[in-house]
């Protein structure tokens, strides 16, 4: 299982599966990580978090463990 914390800068990803449950899968739901959806990753912080992600047109920045929750799979 690959999740969105192990994708390196500059490669895309698409979203197979959100873990985790009630408020926090919501929140990321709400940030549009949904299943299908289409990640590139831009930046990663010195120590790894957070992830600057860009997904939808705009771009978010996930915490570390938030990113450990989305299972992707390569484009």
């Amino acid at each position: 299982m690959k999740t969105l914390r192990d994708v390196k800068i500059g490669d895309n990803v698409k979203v197979v599966k959100l873990h985790g449950a009630g408020a926090v899968k919501r929140r990321i739901m709400d940030m549009g990580l949904t299943k299908g959806a289409e990640v590139h990753v831009r930046k990663v912080a010195p120590l790894g978090d957070p992830v600057e992600v860009t997904v939808r047109g705009y771009e978010l920045s996930v915490r570390k463990e938030d990113a450990e929750m989305v299972e992707v799979e390569d484009i």
